[in-house]
């Protein structure tokens, strides 16, 4: 398949809002793919590379060869250069790399190159989530899509059982199952603002309701004496959780699959910062983090995704020693339940989820069976600069720099992060307008504006950063309002967002 039929179903996917035409679009490319393009294919069309890491960013592609006239790529050829430049490594990786680059993008015309530069750097922008792959896959393969669902929770991936659909059907789809060592995707929660709505959406009646830790998810899968311990996106990071696989080798079972979280706590058992946290799973060295496990998937040759919730916490308690058990209660007195939250807020965690008894584990899914209610923080801050948009938001202004006010800078104001998060397509027009009337210059595909819109901005937390001068980014930062009634001079200060962290 030429790269420039996948660059064209992408598109018609950015250029329809509608799901049924966007699943059409994705099931018609994959219907002409060959056996051996497959996953490449459904990878790509998620827009994604199947390489976790390639060393390529903006700065990496911002100087491109001029573009081809005529298309000639095809998709395994494009694979096959990314794992190329994937594997480099060592002195003179960078100049090979580059050199790499030039003889990929050289071969590409300039929509490919545009769209090759998203795929290396997560941009591509078309409104086709892996939930929309899935569909695709199941109407081009004629199977039902509970069955490609399903297969893909359990393999770990999408592209882990495309070419299985194609080939096998449902027959061979229903053959994947939970294998211990092969890490699956997690169950995950919903939201909601309060702990009463929390409940309401999770079915009422006795509910279980757990500390919500702000660490790293991890899944622990053991067999025998061999431990895997995976993250939620399920890179594989045992060799850097040494005091994980310790306790998982104590515990009085040899084949078991347990989900939790890694945090590193302070001597008094409260959480330290999150940055704390991730950098210590991003390397071997640091601070110790302590498991905290609050489901079994898997225990002495039983699956337990299927069984009840209660069931599955019994399991648990059966297992996991109580210090190394997420803190919670079963209750259906949602008093009791609202002072177990304040008591979990004031231990320094960043608020509880909520989960019906009776649910089993829907792997990979965001339902009503777990709920979370954190607090919600925000900011007034002010917009420093702009990124042009791609994908979708081609031709618009989307991704926002965020001050706080600093008396001490030489600009008066410090940058926490960046955002392109909740924002409306009204938004998007109304601050393209607003941010060119405000633009002093420009720095690539950077505007950089005066400091005078305020902004209020909802996140989910702190964490200290080398990046910005403040020593400090914000987390999961989304737009919630422009605020013209108030001046950047009434934007918050650094201080405020220190005195929060």
């Amino acid at each position: 398949m030429l790269l420039a039929d996948l660059v064209a179903t992408s598109a018609t996917v950015a250029a329809t809002r509608s799901r049924k035409a966007k699943v059409a679009a994705i099931a018609a490319l994959l219907a002409t793919a060959e056996p051996e393009e497959l996953e490449t294919v459904t990878s790509y069309v998620g827009g994604a590379l199947r390489q976790r890491r390639t060393g390529l960013g903006w700065r990496s592609l911002a100087d491109l060869p001029p573009a081809a006239a005529e298309p000639t790529l095809d998709v395994l050829e494009v694979h096959a250069a990314f794992e190329a430049i994937a594997a480099l490594s060592g002195p003179g990786s960078q100049a090979a790399r580059a050199e790499a680059v030039a003889a990929l993008f050289g071969r590409a015309t300039a929509d490919e190159q545009r769209w090759l530069r998203g795929l290396a750097t997560g941009e591509v922008r078309q409104g086709a989530l892996d939930a929309l792959v899935q569909e695709a896959v199941a109407a081009a393969a004629e199977i039902p899509l509970s069955a490609v669902r399903r297969a893909a929770m359990l393999a770990g991936s999408t592209v882990a059982v495309v070419r299985v659909a194609f080939e096998g059907g449902e027959p061979a789809l229903a053959e994947i199952g939970l294998e211990v060592g092969r890490p699956v995707l997690p169950m995950l929660a919903s939201s909601a603002k309060t702990l009463a709505d929390a409940v309401e959406k999770a079915g009422g009646g006795t509910v279980a309701v757990d500390t919500k830790l702000d660490g790293i998810r991890i899944q622990v899968h053991r067999l025998g004496d061999r431990v895997v311990v995976a993250t939620r996106s399920l890179d594989d990071i045992t060799a850097r959780l040494p005091e994980v696989v310790e306790l998982a080798l104590s515990l009085p079972s040899e084949r078991f699959v347990l989900d939790g979280e890694a945090i590193a706590l302070d001597e008094s058992g409260r959480p330290r910062a999150f940055q704390e946290t991730a950098s210590r799973t991003a390397q071997a060295t640091g601070v110790r983090v302590t498991p905290f496990f609050f489901d079994v998937l898997h225990v002495d040759g039983r699956d337990l995704l299927t069984a009840p919730g209660d069931e599955r916490l019994a399991e648990l308690e059966r297992l996991v020693p109580q210090p190394f058990r997420v803190p919670r209660i079963v209750t259906s007195d949602v008093a009791v339940a609202e002072a177990f939250v304040a008591d979990t807020l004031a231990a320094g965690h960043e608020g509880v989820v909520v989960k019906r008894l009776a649910a089993p584990y829907d792997a990979g899914r965001r339902g009503a069976a777990w709920v979370k209610v954190k607090p919600v923080h925000t900011l007034d801050l002010v917009v420093l600069a702009v990124e042009w948009g791609s994908g979708r938001r081609s031709g618009t202004l989307s991704n926002i720099h965020l001050g706080a006010r600093d008396p001490s800078s030489e600009t008066g104001f410090v940058m926490l992060g960046k955002t392109f998060k909740g924002m409306t397509d009204e938004m998007l027009a109304w601050q393209t307008e607003r941010f060119l009337g405000l633009e002093r210059h420009r720095d690539g595909h950077v505007v950089h504006v005066r400091p005078e819109q305020v902004v209020e901005i909802a996140f989910d937390g702190l964490q200290r950063s080398t990046r910005y001068p403040g020593g400090l980014a914000l987390r999961f930062a989304r737009v919630m309002r422009y605020r013209d009634d108030k001046t950047a001079d009434e934007a918050d200060t650094i201080e405020t967002v220190r005195a929060l962290a």
